[in-house]
């Protein structure tokens, strides 16, 4: 009877390989606010309010939630959660984890620094319920944190993992290779940028519906390799397709391509902060604190010749820092400044620079779809103008970290709002830095007063017609200053065998949970 169960059991193993042209570059979930990253971890690690298949609020670590005053919220803990190791899940863990996110070296300190406090809840419910204090008013909480997830103090403590990994510094500790999380899958093995393998996680608190037992990651810079793992079956799934072999993967009788829209904007951000650019010929002073420098750069670039010949049609065309989907889009204000080379050398005459200038500028090249391919037109355009561009494409693994530090003059760079609202694009990306996180993303430096009012105002805001109202004005500030310029919405395109059926988010999430192999 035991060979026999022995031998169901074995039957039931579903292995999943999975390749991306990225990898994660830690196993700490705080390390890199960056989607692969938060995606695969997402599999391991839990945040207190999860997302369902259509994005929707929806209980993870904590049952329910409500606000009991204006500036605290209250979140009852799941009873019965444990760690992948064993021991439970109790408030000093999401206490601890909160404190972690917003400490030295997270990079997730955009989501709490609107958080004045996280402590357990007094009474008999201290160890199932938490209350979280915010320095304001805060409605859109529980859909700031969903992507602050949980870790095991005891666990961090134990592997000298207290803070997080900073990879603006290189540091590395023990959650750089292990993970302790309390998801539906647990990390069996990690090699860097070769394969990561996760494994079923026996003891998870809730029923799951895919039949995968274990998920076989294995990054693939290459296009063309990756296209072939997939054609010649070494992998079951993959993402991105590159957008000139859609058609040939398509036309494969064992494989489909599954496509849609995504949340993120690409954009190009610009060094205002600095009184002399790092990297660029011009020495006292810093031709982007200019407007007319930044709207010539802008009305340089032919936006449409980089939709349909970079990205193939797959695409849309963006005038402002977010787009359709995002709770807040204004619809009418996403209009572009006209491409027009001519009207860019005026603007670049007038700021006296008549014959261009040189700067640098970083980019990826395994991180978004075509990330070098565009901003190779971009560097062309620019030298119809007479700026001459000294690109850097180079790995994700390299290219975070530096720009993270802000040592560049001008990126390329993509963002999914992390809450789905537009109050994330605007306290990430736009308002001005500061200690608490607030303006993290923003690596240019970009500062405007009247947009961090309106920042601090939209956070507070209750009433949904006066919200919309101070994102609108906001947006149209921003885009006046043309703080950074926006280029387009990529879209999604993933790759599979016939026999698997998933769920494709629009923030380009992938939960292993979600996936059946038929």
């Amino acid at each position: 009877m035991l060979m026999v169960a022995l031998v169901a059991g074995a039957a039931q193993a579903v292995t999943l390989r999975v390749a991306n042209q990225g990898d994660a570059q830690a196993m700490d979930p705080h390390a890199l606010n960056e989607a692969l990253q938060l995606s695969l971890l997402g599999n391991i690690y839990e945040p207190l309010v999860g997302r369902d298949q259509k994005l929707a609020l929806t209980p993870a670590l904590a049952t329910r939630w409500s606000a009991t005053s204006p500036t605290v919220w209250r979140f009852e803990l799941r009873r019965g959660v444990r760690f992948h190791d064993g021991t439970p899940l109790t408030a000093a863990d999401v206490v601890f984890s909160f404190q972690r996110a917003a400490g030295e070296g997270s990079d997730m300190r955009s989501y709490t620094a609107s958080i004045k406090a996280v402590r357990a809840a007094e009474g008999k419910s201290g160890d199932t319920a938490i209350e979280i204090e915010t320095s304001a008013p805060f409605p859109i909480l529980p859909d700031v944190i969903s992507n602050v997830y949980i870790m095991s103090r005891a666990w961090c403590e134990a592997n000298q993992a207290t803070r997080p990994v900073d990879r603006r510094k290189g540091i590395e500790n023990a959650a750089t290779f292990k993970a302790n999380g309390t998801g539906p899958f647990q990390l069996k093995e990690r090699q860097p940028d070769t394969r990561t393998v996760l494994t079923r996680f026996a003891g998870y608190w809730a029923p799951l519906s895919t039949n995968v037992t274990e998920v076989v990651f294995t990054p693939i810079r290459n296009d063309a390799t990756r296209v072939a793992a997939l054609l010649s079956g070494e992998i079951d799934l993959m993402e991105p397709v590159p957008l000139q072999d859609i058609e040939r993967v398509k036309a494969s009788a064992e494989l489909k391509v599954m496509q849609g829209p995504e949340l993120r904007t690409i954009f190009l951000g610009m060094d205002q902060q600095r009184d002399e650019l790092l990297y660029a010929n011009v020495k006292g002073k810093n031709p982007f604190k200019d407007r007319r420098v930044r709207q010539a750069f802008y009305q340089a670039i032919d936006i449409e010749a980089i939709r349909t010949r970079v990205m193939r049609g797959a695409a849309t065309t963006a005038a402002l820092m977010l787009g359709p989907g995002v709770n807040g889009y204004p619809a009418d204000l996403d209009l572009r400044l006209p491409y027009d080379p001519a009207a860019a050398k005026r603007l670049l005459t007038e700021a006296g620079y008549p014959s261009g200038f040189e700067v640098g500028m970083n980019c990826p090249n395994d991180r978004y779809v075509n990330d070098a391919k565009i901003c190779q037109a971009v560097a062309a355009n620019l030298a119809r103008i007479g700026v001459r561009i000294q690109l850097q494409a180079e790995a994700k693994v390299t290219y975070f970290p530096k720009i993270l530090r802000r040592q560049t003059s001008l990126y390329l760079l993509g963002w999914t709002p992390g809450t789905y609202d537009a109050h994330d694009v605007l306290s990430a990306l736009l308002a001005t830095p500061n200690e608490q996180g607030q303006g993290q993303f923003n690596l240019g430096s970009y500062s405007n007063d009247r947009v961090d009012a309106l920042t601090a105002a939209v956070q507070s805001e209750t009433d949904p017609a006066r919200r919309h109202l101070l994102i609108r004005e906001a947006l149209a500030l921003h885009a006046k200053d043309i703080g950074h310029i926006p280029l387009h919405q990529q879209a999604l395109a993933w790759g599979m065998k016939k026999n698997i059926e998933l769920v494709q988010p629009p923030d380009n999430m992938m939960p292993f949970k979600w996936v059946v192999v038929k």
